[in-house]
């Protein structure tokens, strides 16, 4: 890193990763959030987001696979119809203007499912192919055209409908985002879209909050004071994205 690169983005970054990671997310969505201050192209945004996302959301799904929170028979028809969808909302070219409003939804609903306190009840049963096969593949192509895993939106539905206690949402949230963030990357590189940006002096702070937010996670960390902060943040930068 040159005396150009903004270290100011540093402690968003770990504080991001951090606190994304704790519930089994990569945490694209804060990781666009921190970019946006500097007024990188959507392209550069997106890749960057993507790259500390599959890191983040990898060293998520250890830990939390590791604890024996991971449920493949919850997981699979999730994954399988989202890393297609992933790959194609990654291919498709979008304008500026387009993403900016996609940036700013996806921000909001960022913010909202941080802010509110999600059911803790246990899971009672897994939902029927018909039903997790298209909500996968919805969440697929909606993040791989922003650059996000789409955490943000299975989690709570994991949730809401009681399909997966806490730690098994997160443990499949992580695995989902992984194999989506792959897939985005993939989509935007067969696109001729540039992967390049900022992301290569990121990697050690997104991995060091990566590795310390997933391991306390994985356990017994709650965090929610810290949650409603990173929603207030992510809601201002969901304004900025609309009206900058």
């Amino acid at each position: 890193m040159d005396s150009s690169f903004p270290w100011a983005v540093l402690p968003g970054i770990f504080f991001v990763a951090f606190l994304y990671s704790a519930v089994g997310h990569g945490g694209a969505s804060g990781y666009l959030a921190v970019l946006s201050w500097m007024s990188l192209p959507p392209a550069a945004m997106a890749a960057s987001a993507l790259v500390l996302n599959c890191l983040v959301s990898g060293i998520a799904l250890f830990h939390f696979t590791r604890a024996g929170h991971l449920s493949l028979r919850l997981t699979w028809p999730f994954a399988a119809a989202s890393v297609p969808a992933a790959w194609m909302g990654g291919w498709l070219r979008i304008s500026p203007g387009a993403y900016e409003w996609l940036l700013a939804g996806v921000l909001a609903a960022a913010a909202w499912r941080l802010w509110i306190k999600l059911p803790e009840s246990t899971a009672q049963a897994a939902p029927s192919l018909a039903v997790a096969l298209p909500s996968g593949a919805g969440v697929g192509f909606l993040s791989g055209m922003v650059g996000i895993g789409g955490g943000i939106f299975l989690s709570p539905l994991l949730l809401f409908k009681k399909w997966a206690s806490p730690k098994q949402a997160s443990a499949t949230s992580a695995f989902f985002i992984l194999v989506n963030s792959v897939a985005g990357l993939m989509g935007r590189s067969a696109q001729g879209l540039s992967l390049a940006g900022p992301w290569l002096g990121l990697t050690v702070v997104a991995c060091a909050g990566g590795l310390l937010g997933s391991r306390l996670g994985a356990r017994r960390f709650s965090g929610a004071a810290l949650r409603r902060l990173l929603a207030v943040v992510l809601a201002v930068a969901a304004i900025k994205a609309v009206f900058a």
